[in-house]
């Protein structure tokens, strides 16, 4: 008996001495009514994402993101973690960087969201370390038609998606032995898959693949039977190399998951938003919109697939939030342009139900992307994302919440700036820009001069239908008009209120409510605000 209470001593003196961390929920996602929702510490989330530049990734370079992340009022950064950076020799692991990465987030608030860039970054092997590199029989790349090499690294060898997944593995190992209270909240595996200048590899190997049946769980899908030809036409090289690279990827990220079951995703470099004969013009074999389904089948443990959007035209912009919000697709913004025009699409992301946003390019490295981004040092280009950002930022959750629980909508401002409507419930609600506050267009007897916006890409809100007859409304810029969709004769339509406020530990505060000029002429909204309207009708 003494001897056990010793050692029932001992193992407590062993618990005192062990350090203790803050544990928390492991983030999540969930899909309720064909709505979505990021759980983070076990309650929705919305992510006001920063992503960094591509070489911000290491100690020295971290002082530039923080300051860039307090102005843009961002709550979660995007940070590359590349494979070179982590196994610089074969079977040696560096953790350093993630170490000092985890602890300087937590000192600034902020939630990670980590890239890893493996095989493809881009769709190239540069962020793959030297011993990849370097050793091209043990490690091959595609094959072009003719035969000549591609700078692809092929997915159709175990030598490379072994390599690849042992340190991914040990990534995610590690983020679970230091990460218990979940800084990190997702992982994106591998940036931009598939390969540009050939559609797939024509190595033998894959050559015999290529020429055999498509396998059982994509005949499950299309319904189909046959070759790769017989079933995709002029399609089947890019669904083939989608499959295959869907595959790969996949098993990376189910052995990751098997350590630490965080939600991950993939990101796709885009082509043409209408045209399915473009869309094979692009990154064949990423998950491409024309090719989702082929990467859904594929890669089962995958929660995303999510569009990298740096297309100006806002109808394009508009497509692809379509293509990728789907029921069984949550809609993620992982990477867009941080021009300013870019900003608006904030409010088109939130209304068709996002779970995150994020420019690119949100550092001080002086580095940028143009013309694909704002020119290194434009502070009108963080100014436009930061004003939106502050106004999301104390409310994130309590957006996402009730987005997850009840219907939304929204729109931003197009390339003609014609007004936009959209339909909710009974309601019918136009936005409409370039518009001065007081009185209306057609009014000939007011003069006034033209408006400073009406040649500039701003504007635009986010809606949520609370209830039959109320709505949350965001958004700068637009004037916000509610209507019946289908009136009865002599229905009218009033404001029983619109009050301006936020939400304070859950609860909805009101700090004013508008009447008179503000709503006489619709609902305009110079700056970004948060209103809760009430309507009612009247004979």
């Amino acid at each position: 008996m003494n001897a056990l209470r010793r050692l029932l001593f001992s193992a407590f003196l062993l618990c005192l001495a062990a350090p203790t961390f803050a544990q928390s929920a492991l983030p999540r996602i969930e899909t309720k009514a064909g709505r979505h929702a990021l759980f983070v510490d076990g309650a929705p989330f919305l992510i006001l994402g920063a992503q960094v530049h591509n070489s911000s990734n290491y100690p020295a370079t971290l002082p530039k993101v923080w300051s860039t992340v307090r102005a843009l009022n961002a709550n979660t950064v995007e940070m590359p973690v590349a494979w070179e950076q982590i196994e610089p020799q074969e079977g040696r692991f560096d953790f350093s960087f993630v170490d000092e990465l985890l602890k300087q987030a937590r000192q600034n608030d902020v939630r990670l969201v980590l890239l890893w860039f493996g095989t493809w970054k881009n769709t190239n092997p540069q962020y793959t370390p030297e011993w990849v590199k370097t050793d091209t029989r043990r490690f091959p790349r595609m094959r072009l038609r003719d035969g000549k090499v591609h700078y692809v690294l092929s997915p159709h060898f175990r030598t490379t998606l072994e390599a690849d997944k042992r340190a991914f593995v040990q990534l995610m190992k590690h983020l679970r032995e230091v990460d218990p209270q979940h800084t990190v909240i997702m992982m994106q595996v591998e940036n931009e898959t598939g390969s540009y200048g050939s559609p797939r590899d024509f190595s033998s190997e894959a050559q015999r693949l290529f020429e055999g049946a498509i396998p059982p769980e994509l005949a499950r899908v299309t319904g189909k039977r046959g070759n790769w030809s017989q079933v995709f036409g002029t399609k089947a090289d890019q669904a083939f190399n989608a499959w295959h690279v869907s595959r790969y990827v996949d098993e990376i990220a189910a052995a990751g998951q098997s350590e630490l079951d965080l939600a991950m995703y993939v990101n796709a470099a885009l082509s043409d938003a209408f045209s399915e004969e473009n869309a094979m013009n692009g990154a064949s074999g990423g998950p491409n919109w024309n090719v989702l389904d082929i990467w859904k089948a594929g890669a089962p443990h995958l929660a995303i697939e999510a569009p990298d959007i740096y297309e100006p035209d806002a109808r394009a912009y508009a497509r692809f939030v379509e293509l990728y919000g789907r029921p069984d697709n949550p809609l993620f913004i992982p990477e867009t342009s941080n021009a300013p025009a870019f900003a608006r699409f904030l409010w088109l992301a939130l209304g068709k139900g996002t779970i995150g946003f994020s420019p690119f390019g949100m550092d001080a490295t002086g580095d940028s992307n143009f013309p694909l981004g704002a020119e290194s040092g434009d502070s009108d280009a963080l100014e436009a994302f930061a004003s939106k950002f502050s106004l999301l930022k104390p409310i994130a959750r309590d957006w996402a919440r009730l987005a997850f629980q009840h219907p939304t909508d929204g729109f931003a401002r197009g390339t003609d700036a014609a007004s936009q409507a959209v339909t909710m419930g009974r309601w019918k609600i136009t936005g409409q820009f370039a518009l001065w506050p007081f009185g209306e267009p057609e009014w000939t007897g007011l003069k006034r001069p033209p408006h400073p916006d009406k040649d500039r890409p701003v504007g635009g809100a986010a809606l949520i239908q609370v209830g039959p007859d109320e709505f949350f409304l965001a958004g700068d810029h637009v004037r916000i008009r509610f209507g019946l969709d289908k009136a009865a004769p002599g229905e009218n339509v009033q404001f029983l209120s619109v009050e301006e406020g936020t939400f304070e530990s859950g609860r909805w505060t009101t700090s004013r409510r508008w009447n008179g000029d503000q709503v006489d002429y619709g609902i305009n909204l110079a700056r970004p605000t948060l209103l809760r309207v009430r309507l009612g009708t009247y004979r």
